[in-house]
């Protein structure tokens, strides 16, 4: 049995030094992202009025389950590897904060179901500006191993992303506060804090991937 073990160590050691277990991490990080996208392609369908909101949130419930699995995954290797492409706290807080993106998606598109507006037109550039941010972000990920001098171009433009949505949060706002206040004025409000949150989980993240490069290049 301790032979097996030692075998096992050996062969994570192996995949350490020929990079195979950073692009495994790499792989997953990613993972995460796409479903985080998929999650905003799918609430910016409801407010398009592609979807039904009550279908919507059953398949957000699925992306939810995926994006917790592969994050358990992530876990499970870190705690494994003997080497990470970058930080392993730094790792950690990425990965966290792309949950955090999903997770606010989640209860967008709950909301939308349980209170939401008829209207959900003022949503579509905020979650716009999210997919491409998390777009920007995954090429930043990908980038991490084999180019990471241009890891910081996209992780620029994913903070630009995150900061297009609070300035498009702002705007819609002050647009809700010109009108009459009626009930169906604070769901909007409700729902536009909601996405806010979003952009700023977003920043989050493009924070957490920015702070570990710094150290890497030191």
């Amino acid at each position: 049995m301790s032979g097996d073990r030692g075998l096992r160590r050996f062969g994570r050691a192996w995949d350490d030094l020929r990079g195979r277990s950073g692009r495994r991490i790499v792989d997953l990080v990613r993972g995460q992202i796409a479903v985080a996208r998929a999650g905003a392609e799918l609430a910016r369908s409801t407010a398009l009025g592609r979807i039904d909101r009550s279908a919507a949130r059953v398949e957000m419930a699925e992306l939810e389950h995926e994006g917790d699995a592969e994050r358990a995954e992530l876990v499970r290797v870190l705690r494994r590897v003997l080497t990470t492409p970058i930080d392993r706290e730094d790792l950690f807080r990425l990965s966290r904060s792309i949950d955090d993106v999903l997770d606010h998606l989640r209860d967008y598109v709950r909301e939308t179901d349980l209170f939401g507006p008829d209207d959900l037109g003022f949503a579509v550039e905020p979650l716009r500006a999210l997919i491409d941010g998390l777009d920007e972000l995954e090429v930043a990920v990908a980038k991490m191993i084999d180019d990471p001098g241009s890891v910081t171009r996209a992780v620029l433009a994913t903070r630009k992303a995150g900061s297009r949505v609070r300035q498009l949060y702002q705007a819609r706002l002050a647009e809700l506060y010109a009108g009459p206040l009626e009930m169906d004025t604070l769901r909007k409000r409700e729902l536009l804090s909601r996405l806010d949150a979003v952009g700023r989980r977003l920043g989050e993240a493009a924070d957490a991937l920015a702070d570990a490069m710094l150290k890497r290049s030191h």
